[in-house]
């Protein structure tokens, strides 16, 4: 047995970063161990063909919170945007397309009444939305339990409901629980404007605009405008791996001991009860508290052993919905594209192409029998107009997340990746005529490969759908929803824990919260 820690993280994601520095904050030694070569988990930036590099997985910044970036001096440790509060384009077939700001949105053919439903809708929702972004930085409460502390969580989540005033709790209460396509249809004329909103709703989801629980994920979503002043959407410089990079040099600083390239076998137990790690390598390392970064199926079905947990809880475990849906495709470019009616100043921001909310869903449709999406609906990035660090002098990357690409495709993505590829490109080259003769060298990711690439069950980003039976204290399973777990000494501190995926970092902080609560580290 080698040397004792006070806590060892597996995985060096942004969760267990964050979480890991916090914690050595407090005088703790922490070791964390990460099995691939580089610490950032989805959130890296790696070269895909010589001179090209590119966020590997997410690849916009929108959810972040700035408690974190405060409380760990992340710009002192090298955090920097190149670009803040994007706009949105909802790009048109014939170039007509929509620009989506915080509070409006513009374009020509757009009614006056869409325009003003759009700002009444987006402050409604915020309205919404900032209860539950109330509730993200406090662990979830139990809804049966005498624990003073949930008690207090629960009544402040009850008064803050309360406060929103007769009319607006009527209207949470009526659209909390259902599907974006119908509310959107009610409020908006524009199929252009409901097609973006609605995709919003449903990004790197197992979820179609009809699906219930896609107000959820819209609300989710907005939670980024709410602590970030409306600069939600941002380009960090040098990619979403100076966001990871600068985390782990905030953790270093605090003394956190970070080993990569060493993926772990099992975690030690004595009984119900964390004795340590062992690594594939068959180094074992002692520690009272293992933290897991790793998604809730890895951590218990691969690292704990469902041998080694109580039956029931093993069955939540394994129900948990977490096959992903998203593929991520790269594109090295010999120059700027040309989008049909995008200026050359829109070209770097949020490009959508949902056309409308009745194209996103039959995209989805497809998945659902195991089909990749003939037409599919995609989020793209071009990075490199503000950040010229990721590519040649005058040559670009072009970044897209690509709805729907089913895990389980029937007809296997060895056969099909390349088809399926180059539907995405002619996709694309309907709205940017000439993108492929510009194109120098691609790249296809789809779930199997975000599954391999990041050690992700499923290929998920979120680690687990964000839906209402997989939300709050019910994520990611009841006696697992507060970060501690039935296994002494082993906490959850990653995306499948409240309140949930994209690089927020929440997680991470509120789980180093429970652990000094529960635990006296000497």
């Amino acid at each position: 047995m080698s040397k004792q820690y006070d806590v060892i993280i597996i995985g060096a994601g942004h969760n267990g970063l964050v979480c890991a520095t916090y914690l050595a904050k407090t005088g703790r030694s922490v070791l964390m161990v990460e099995a691939n070569k580089q610490v950032g988990g989805a959130a890296i930036t790696r070269e895909f063909s010589p001179g090209y590099s590119v966020s590997a997985c997410a690849h916009l910044l929108h959810l972040f919170h700035p408690q974190i970036v405060s409380d760990l001096s992340l710009t002192n440790h090298g955090l920097k945007l190149a670009a803040t509060d994007l706009h949105t384009i909802a790009l048109a077939a014939d170039g007509d397309h929509l620009t989506l700001t915080r509070n409006s949105v513009n374009g020509n053919g757009l009614s006056a009444s869409d325009r003003t439903a759009y700002s009444e809708f987006q402050n409604k929702l915020r309205r919404f939305a900032r209860i539950m972004q109330k509730t993200f930085m406090v662990r979830p409460p139990r809804l049966v339990h005498k624990n003073m502390t949930d008690l207090m969580n629960l009544a402040k989540l009850g008064l803050s409901v309360r406060m929103l005033g007769r009319d607006d709790m009527r209207e949470l209460l009526r659209i909390g629980a259902i599907n974006i396509f119908d509310v959107l249809q009610e409020d908006f004329q524009s199929e252009l404007l409901k097609g973006v909103m609605g995709f919003d709703a449903v990004l790197g989801s197992n979820l179609g605009p009809r699906s219930p629980n896609t107000i959820l994920t819209y609300l989710y979503r907005l939670t980024g405008q709410l602590h970030s002043n409306g600069s939600a959407i941002s380009v960090p410089s040098g990619g979403m791996g100076a966001v990871t990079s600068s985390l782990r040099a905030a953790a270093e600083a605090a003394g956190v001991e970070i080993r990569t390239d060493m993926p772990v076998k099992q975690v030690l137990l004595d009984v119900d009860t964390v004795t340590g790690i062992e690594t594939n390598s068959g180094e074992q390392i002692n520690s009272a508290i293992v933290v897991s970064n790793a998604d809730p199926k890895t951590t218990f079905l691969k690292l704990v052993g469902a041998r080694n947990i109580e039956t029931g809880f093993v069955r939540r475990i394994d129900n948990i919905r977490m096959q992903g849906k998203a593929a991520k495709l790269h594109l090295a470019l010999d120059g700027k594209p040309k989008f049909k009616g995008v200026d050359e100043n829109q070209l770097g921001h949020r490009i959508v192409i949902a056309p409308s909310l009745t194209y996103v869903e039959r995209a989805f449709d497809h998945s659902k029998y195991g089909e990749y999406s003939n037409h599919p609906a995609m989020e793209i990035s071009i990075p490199t107009i503000h950040d010229d660090s990721l590519a040649p002098t005058g040559k670009h990357v072009l970044s897209a997340i690509i709805q729907y690409a089913p895990y389980d495709l029937r007809a296997g993505w060895e056969s099909q990746r390349e088809s399926f590829k180059q539907l995405i490109v002619d996709k694309l080259a309907e709205y940017a005529p000439g993108i492929k003769d510009q194109i120098s060298a691609s790249e296809l990711m789809v779930p199997p490969d975000i599954e391999k690439e990041f050690n992700i069950h499923g290929g998920h980003w979120h680690h687990g759908e964000y839906t209402l039976d997989q939300f709050m204290m019910l994520r990611p399973v009841p006696g697992a929803a507060q970060y501690a777990t039935p296994v002494n000494g082993l906490y959850l501190c990653g995306a499948g824990s409240h309140p949930g995926g994209g690089v927020m970092g929440l997680a991470g902080r509120n789980a180093s919260i429970e652990i000094l609560l529960r635990e006296k580290v000497a």
